[in-house]
């Protein structure tokens, strides 16, 4: 039989409860463990896919409590069409078994209610052992309708479910039998009985969030995310997803490096805690923002953080339907606290990351931060602008890349125009960063190369400087300690008022002399084309940035009282 993963008592007094009451345990150890491995040696053997081996040790160590098993029909058909458990917890996407494959039918076709099965891997040794509760069944169609709202194969998680899963389902508990090396993971893997330790007994957390993420190295608008948490929270608990992921997206290796070289260099270390979270990708967009939400609470974490797109999958859903989809439930059901963020961008008159609920500048200063954009200019083999990726987190990152720099047609996988659009919009309508308006906005299929290298290097150059030459600006006039300008700002401005006056004395003695009337307009001026001369000198003149001398500012400074009574002297 399995163990209790902690003591139940002890749980009861920390701060968050796992989903469902009870934090699953399914691993096998001790005589219970050598008894199963023996009768799994006897028992009808299924080989199963990497995907299922995960899914199946997520299942045994309490990831997704309170499940202990792959689900029954009437629970597989109750998350679909209501999101929750036949008891009514809340609970997302299914968790169902369906082999493929001609041999693996054979075997089910011999099965019963009651029976037992050893589930391996590809050495062909056992990893579990499904008892059998249920056989039912399986509806493709039925399942991607209603876990992705679209039976569209281009969609990733409906082409998953037809390619790997069959038309019978077996239901009921699973024992581990063993745990699967994590490779260059397994020396930091944490699993919820470690963080619920870590966290509430080592720690003395009162509050923690977690914070889960794909495909992309850690960008700023993550750290917009987990600065404004570690403000208020005692811990930030951050998961990037290993393992199963696209092939286009940053090997696993390589984010989780990205994340280490950012985390130990900018944010409190013992406040902060980096764990990889081996899971399958399901692409089940809003759903799996509410699956992730209950795997950070069934590792102890109080709040969930989630950003605009989690899990999202291209256009197939709303921009914000990962944070409408938490209305379809109520907070004591979740158990958690779901903190919702917007979409963070870069400003640069802010100086700042930024979401449009902070930001009140228009786009000609915003930077984007699009994943995959980023992805694609690490493809590129351009260090994404410091304003939305750190560069010890792009450098790592772009090692990992895959695949690696551009095609025959100087092009990665996406139309060079689509990732200028998706990091630097302004490009399209305005000449530079902060600059004037183009006389003909540019279409994303006109670009090229060129372009993206134009706009990466006006990025770089000009990124900091728009707020650092306002704030040269503000200091130039504001500083009554003269001492901190440079002084050559004042002789330039000096030297210009000077050469304008020259204009405006010359313009004068010219008026005087001009005639009212020419014998030939080609050649000459008359009187009133003179003073028009002279009035728009004048108005420039009055227009130009005023030099400031030390003495210029004497005024500024007055007081009431001496600083002696400041100083306690009341004399």
């Amino acid at each position: 039989m399995s163990q209790k993963v902690m003591d139940q008592t002890k749980m009861t007094a920390y701060p968050q409860q796992p989903h469902g009451g009870e934090l699953v345990n399914q691993v096998l150890t001790g005589e219970a463990l050598a008894d199963a491995v023996e009768r799994a040696k006897h028992l009808p053997m299924i080989v199963v896919d990497l995907e299922a081996v995960i899914t199946l040790e997520m299942i045994a160590t309490g990831v997704l409590s309170p499940n202990k098993g792959f689900m029954g029909e009437e629970d597989y058909k109750s998350v679909l069409t209501e999101g929750r458990l036949s008891n009514g917890v809340v609970w997302p996407v299914p968790l169902s078994f369906a082999p493929i494959g001609d041999k693996n039918k054979e075997i089910i076709k011999s099965l019963n209610i009651g029976d037992e099965i050893a589930l391996a891997d590809h050495t062909k040794e056992a990893v579990a052992i499904l008892k059998i509760e249920d056989i039912f069944e399986y509806d493709r169609e039925f399942r991607a309708l209603h876990l992705f709202d679209t039976t569209d194969r281009s969609h990733p998680g409906v082409d998953a479910i037809y390619r790997r899963m069959g038309d019978t389902a077996l239901g009921g508990p699973i024992q581990l039998l063993r745990r699967v090396h994590w490779g260059p993971f397994e020396g930091i893997r944490m699993e919820p009985k470690d963080t619920w330790k870590l966290f509430y007994e080592e720690k003395k957390f009162n509050t923690v969030g977690g914070f889960i993420t794909g495909a992309n190295p850690l960008h700023r608008g993550h750290e917009y995310i987990h600065r404004n948490a570690l403000e208020e929270l005692d811990g930030l608990f951050v998961q990037p997803l290993v393992e199963m992921a696209k092939r286009e997206y940053t090997r696993h290796e390589f984010r989780m490096l990205a994340y280490r070289s950012v985390l130990e260099t900018y944010y409190p270390k013992e406040r902060t805690i980096l764990a990889p979270l081996r899971v399958t990708y399901i692409f089940a967009g809003p759903r799996e923002a509410v699956l992730h939400a209950l795997i950070m609470k069934n590792y102890g974490c109080t709040h969930a953080l989630i950003g605009r797109d989690h899990a999202g999958i291209g256009d197939f859903y709303d921009k914000y339907a990962a944070h409408t989809i938490f209305d379809t439930f109520k907070p004591e059901e979740l158990g958690i606290d779901v903190r919702l963020f917007q979409e963070v961008f870069y400003c640069t008159r802010c100086d700042s990351a930024a979401t449009e609920y902070t930001c009140p500048h228009e786009g000609k200063y915003r930077i984007n931060i699009s994943g995959t954009g980023i992805r694609e200019l690490l493809r590129y083999g351009v260090l994404p602008p410091k304003e939305i990726v750190r560069p010890e987190s792009a450098r790592i990152a772009m090692q990992g890349i895959q695949p690696k720099g551009m095609d025959e047609n100087q092009m990665a996988i996406n139309p060079v125009g689509k990732t200028i659009k998706s990091i630097f919009p302004f490009y399209l309508k305005h000449e530079r960063l902060g600059g004037a308006k183009r006389t003909e906005e540019l279409e994303p299929e006109q670009l090229t190369i060129a372009d993206l290298v134009g706009v990466i290097r006006d990025v770089r150059e000009n990124a900091d400087r728009v707020y650092r030459d306002i704030y040269d600006e503000f200091t130039y006039v504001t500083d009554m300690n003269r001492s901190a300008q440079d002084d050559w700002v004042t002789e330039a401005r000096e030297t210009i008022h000077r050469h304008q006056e020259m204009v405006v004395q010359n313009l004068e003695e010219k008026v005087d002399q001009a005639p009212d009337t020419t014998t030939d307009e080609f050649m000459y001026q008359d009187k009133q084309e003179a003073e028009k001369e002279l009035e728009v000198a004048r108005r420039i003149f009055d227009d130009l940035s005023t030099p400031i001398e030390k003495e210029q500012l004497d005024y500024r400074t007055w007081n009431s009282l001496s600083y002696a009574r400041y100083r306690g002297n009341d004399e």
